[in-house]
């Protein structure tokens, strides 16, 4: 499919393309930004990818050992899977490997392009290791690899492989997922089972979900757990893995994208700020109200199934549209009024990528995907947390100029950003690039409340800075990168236990300082004789001089 038909809607294929991994800032090490809603949702931390990682460690020590073959690892009924394509989820694995024998459970590993396949014996796994060293074993179309694990049982959550289990609350892992999960998207694919009191989503191993059904109706978990795990959400995306949870109740303090509470309408964020509330002059945000991120498609039936097995219908669910006239409705379908996705045109193609666009639009909400056509040159898609991220992208970077060309900022009518067609750009850098996880969006954490939306201005506030950085070193920093020098430096009196710096960068003109903040922001600085990494962060300024 054509860039061009996928600036006008959905479409198209490929794998992630994930940015280099950072290595950790003074800043992260020393906690001062804590990850989403680790402080304020209970139970979240579930952690599934345990057997995963000692795979890792024991592999790692299994080649000092020198032991690398399945000749020299023990049989074991589990089989490690590597070279997966991006895509892969694990109804591909159960397809590719179910003729070797029954098997009782699946890891995924996607960020490793690996998974774990346990079998009900020994024997099947050895039926597998076994046709894998004398003919390729495809998986989705792609040749993989099969070996021994060196563990002889998948790790699995509490109550994970027990049919009998009276938890009323489920954990979903949501695979391949190529479009935005929210609380509302999660809701309408769960509540026809049975009555969904409270959701919670959380990014740390992919992105996984709790959804809790009522005390009096566990059976609606079980339902919904028999009749949803294996499905798609989209069609050829978003498959839902499903086992039961480890807490037996969801703790939600607000209501938004990421959590609900369904029984406490009363919880709907609100700014923390200090004084009384003031009035708005235009009422409530024009995105407010119309409704989710992407209509859902009907579920298709489950991908894979036992012949011997009794597996319920699926349920249908209708589209998510308001029921309007034809004209409404035609403008809704078009996404022309909200969107969590903004279009970029007019940027310079030499100096423009996905990192300093990410620089640029992070300022304003958390970016999540950007990704640069390629049937029209300059012009980029950004997939940011909501549409009121959009929205204040569009009113603050609109006709900016950023290296001498002016951005041209709008909504765009796609919903989602979809990696497909990916080529390199002039910097030798990747037309696409996922920031969901990094930790350099600034509204994910319990700082975000300290972020203030500030249109493009010719100050620039630095912070996280090394302690002994100085002006000479920022000059010579703007001089390597080939940005505008600043005109004035000031520094903030820091405390004495302070392990970073912060302050001021006065340019010349507004136009100097957006490109300085492009460039430079989120760059790494290293102190002399030491490891440590700092990662300059920049915004603009509230200040009107120095």
């Amino acid at each position: 499919m054509e860039d061009r038909e996928d600036a006008e809607g959905p479409g198209g294929g490929g794998g992630y393309h994930r940015a280099a991994k950072r290595l950790r800032t003074e800043e992260e090490a020393g906690g001062e930004e804590l990850e989403d809603r680790e402080e304020e949702v209970d139970s979240t931390g579930e952690e599934t990818a345990s057997s995963g990682d000692t795979e890792t460690r024991n592999r790692r020590r299994a080649g000092k050992d020198g032991v690398e073959d399945s000749h020299c690892i023990p049989p074991s009924p589990v089989v490690h899977v590597r070279g997966l394509c991006d895509a892969v989820v694990e109804a591909d694995l159960v397809e590719a490997l179910d003729k070797f024998g029954n098997i009782c459970y699946v890891m995924m590993m996607p960020f490793k392009r690996q998974a774990l396949v346990e079998f009900d014996s020994v024997e099947s796994a050895e039926r597998c290791v076994s046709c894998g060293s004398r003919e390729p074993v495809y998986v989705a179309e792609q040749q993989a690899f099969v070996n021994f694990s060196t563990s002889q049982r998948i790790t699995r959550p509490t109550n994970a492989d027990d049919p009998t289990s009276r938890n009323k609350v489920l954990l979903l892992s949501i695979q391949n997922p190529l479009y935005p999960i929210t609380t509302d998207v999660l809701y309408t694919v769960c509540n026809p089972v049975g009555n969904v009191l409270r959701i919670v989503i959380f990014k740390r191993n992919g992105i996984q979900a709790m959804v809790e059904y009522p005390d009096d109706s566990v059976e609606d978990a079980q339902k919904a757990k028999l009749a949803l795990n294996g499905a798609d959400i989209y069609a050829g995306c978003c498959t839902l893995k499903i086992e039961y949870a480890r807490p037996n109740r969801l703790n939600v303090v607000r209501n938004d994208n990421n959590s609900w509470d369904y029984t406490k309408p009363f919880l709907l964020h609100r700014d923390r700020g200090k004084g009384r509330r003031r009035q708005a002059i235009l009422g409530e945000h024009p995105s407010n109200g119309y409704g989710p991120h992407c209509p859902l498609l009907p579920l298709p039936a489950n991908r894979y199934r036992r012949s011997s097995e009794e597996v319920p219908d699926m349920i249908a669910y209708p589209l998510c549209l308001p029921k309007t006239s034809s004209s409404t409705s035609s403008s809704i379908l078009g996404h022309a009024a909200s969107s969590s996705v903004a279009m970029v045109s007019s940027l310079h193609s030499a100096k423009m990528n996905c990192s300093r666009i990410f620089n640029l639009f992070c300022l304003y909400g958390n970016v999540e995907k950007v990704k640069f056509m390629k049937s029209v040159p300059g012009t980029a898609l950004v997939e940011m947390g909501d549409e009121y991220a959009v929205d204040r992208a569009v009113t603050h970077l609109n006709s900016v100029k950023v290296f001498g060309k002016k951005l041209n900022v709008c909504v765009s009518k796609q919903q989602a950003v979809i990696p497909s067609q990916v080529f390199e750009l002039a910097d030798g850098s990747s037309s696409y690039q996922d920031f969901s996880l990094t930790r350099n969006n600034r509204f994910s954490n319990v700082q975000s409340s300290r972020n203030i939306i500030q249109p493009p201005a010719p100050i620039l506030h630095f912070y996280n800075a090394p302690p002994t950085l100085s002006k000479h070193q920022l000059h010579k920093l703007c001089a390597e990168h080939n940005v505008p020098a600043f005109t004035n430096f000031k520094v903030f009196d820091a405390k004495p236990s302070s392990k970073t710096l912060s302050g001021l960068l006065e340019f010349d003109s507004k136009t100097d300082a957006v490109e300085a903040l492009t460039v430079l922001n989120h760059h790494q600085i290293r102190i002399p004789n030491s490891s440590n990494l700092f990662t300059l962060k920049l915004c603009f300024s509230t200040s009107s001089h120095l």
